[in-house]
């Protein structure tokens, strides 16, 4: 599993490991009943602390992504089909904002934004 996070980005941490590991599942990049790493073992590996790693796997389990089996560790849960699509609009979501934020700062106009994403899903 591959988390980076972005210290400048508007998202908060928690939100961040969510739609990478959301990502992960639904692309297939880790596949279910998967352990993943402990709470204590994701927050030294990504140098955050313990409450944001726990808050971003509680609200996976939450939200049927992971599974949590006492004594054991949190898995991938396996995920339907209507569930994977609601995840890869949410990070389509999420790239499109980094991308938003990206144009407006190196001054793109909504048009030729626009004009960039039609050709890539005509592509």
């Amino acid at each position: 599993m591959k988390i980076l996070l972005s210290a400048e980005s508007k998202i908060p941490i928690y939100e961040q490991i969510k739609i990478q590991i959301k990502r992960q599942i639904a692309q297939g990049e880790i596949s279910p009943h998967t352990m993943l790493p402990s709470i204590r073992t994701l927050a030294k590996e990504l140098n955050i602390g313990i409450i944001t790693a726990k808050r971003a796997y509680d609200d996976l389990c939450g939200e049927g992504f992971l599974y949590s089996v006492a004594g054991k560790g949190v898995f991938v849960a396996e995920i339907k089909d209507d569930k994977l699509l609601e995840a890869n609009l949410q990070t389509l979501e999420n790239m499109l904002l980094q991308a938003g934020i990206y144009a407006k700062k190196h001054g793109i106009t909504k048009e030729q934004a626009l004009k960039i994403f039609e050709r890539i899903m005509e592509e």
